[in-house]
């Protein structure tokens, strides 16, 4: 049992935050799909607990490419009627941009019951800032149409922290954000990651970072406004009505293998992991010669339990003692001991998770509870 990953890296146009992996070479699109497609023939055969197919902008793909890949994917891994129809059927999610949802030859497989949208934020001014290729409205009109078309199953990702944005900007963004009654809601920090344009930006002076205490402050009412809302708050940055947590993510931060197909994606067989080469054409010239490009890590005990503190610590219910060797899991409560103690960290039954106190400064925390 795996969840499937496939990547799309393709963009219109990259955003200046963005650090993943990504081309506007549109026209490598139908090479890419027929090497993505070659790739799952080349892969171990799996039943699959949720497919992903995330970039990159998938929904830039031709409505041809799409359904080749489904086609394969079902080939490949065997989509059954009951795995893609009714109460029992699989998370199939795929990315989209809003301006593409809004476009009249817009099409969503048939196989897809969840979509990702990159909202990021209501007002046109920060969205013009992040060269994002829609508009405040397309957000809302892209919920509308993905209704009309029979999706139950809608997250919206948002930001906070952009440069001269204020408390009452961001709690304005989430009131907009909570009208559309979406079922999930994933909101990060603004982040500038070196080597991006926005991170140069900052560095000549032309943005300024805001303050970490006005950071937190967004943080919190992020938190405060979504739990009122009736949002669980199941993972540092993710949000979920109830029944709707994301299926496909939770499978990273809960030690479920999963298997990345594409240029630049990620495998995990819970004894390696392995990525593929981050650069279009070597992959494509790679899969077609045969023989795919990428390089492994073998995962060790220490790897392993440093893993686990840094996805399942992420989630609401932490980590299960109990699938700890005895040994690390006395490593584990000593190290975190001074935590408990401070209230960072809490122990019930035998999960031990973060406090509310303790998600402000995770990162710290699991640097401390890591072996080294």
């Amino acid at each position: 049992m795996a969840g499937l990953y496939v990547h799309i890296p393709f963009c219109t146009s990259r955003c200046i935050y963005c650090g993943f992996y990504s081309t506007t070479l549109s026209s490598l699109q139908n090479r890419y799909i027929d090497a993505v497609c070659r790739e799952m023939t080349m892969r171990e055969k799996v039943n699959l607990t949720t497919i992903y197919i995330g970039g990159g902008t998938p929904s830039t793909l031709s409505k041809e490419n799409l359904d080749k890949l489904f086609l394969y994917i079902n080939k490949v891994y065997g989509l059954s009627s009951s795995m893609i129809e009714g109460e029992k059927a699989i998370e199939i999610t795929m990315e989209c941009n809003p301006d593409d949802v809004c476009k009249p030859d817009f099409y969503l497989p048939p196989q897809v019951n969840r979509v990702s949208m990159g909202a990021q934020t209501f007002s046109d001014d920060r969205l013009r800032l992040l060269h994002r290729r829609h508009n405040s409205e397309e957000i809302r009109t892209a919920v509308s149409l993905l209704r009309h078309k029979g999706i139950r199953n809608i997250s919206i990702d948002l930001m906070f922290g952009f440069p001269d944005e204020t408390l009452e900007d961001w709690t304005s963004d989430l009131e907009e954000a909570l009208k559309l009654n979406v079922e999930h809601i994933s909101a990060y920090s603004l982040m500038y990651e070196k080597g991006t344009p926005l991170y140069r930006m900052r560095e000549e002076g032309k943005v300024k970072e805001i303050s970490d205490d006005l950071s937190l402050q967004m943080y919190d009412a992020l938190i405060d406004r979504l739990e009122a809302a009736g949002y669980e708050h199941y993972e540092i940055s993710n949000f979920a009505k109830k029944g709707f947590r994301s299926k496909h993510n939770s499978s990273y931060w809960q030690q479920i293998p999963y298997i990345g197909i594409g240029a630049a994606a990620h495998s995990y067989d819970l004894k390696t992991r392995q990525w593929n080469v981050a650069d279009i054409q070597s992959y494509i010239k790679g899969i077609e010669a045969g023989k795919r490009p990428f390089e492994k890590e073998v995962i060790d005990d220490d790897t392993r339990y440093d893993d686990i503190i840094t996805t399942a610590l992420r989630t609401k219910e932490g980590i299960d003692l109990k699938s700890l060797s005895l040994p690390y899991r006395e490593y584990l409560l000593k190290q975190a001991e001074n935590y408990i103690t401070r209230h960072l960290l809490k122990i019930e039954g035998d999960k031990l998770s973060l406090t509310r106190k303790g998600i402000y400064i995770s990162d710290s925390i699991m640097s401390d509870l890591m072996h080294v």
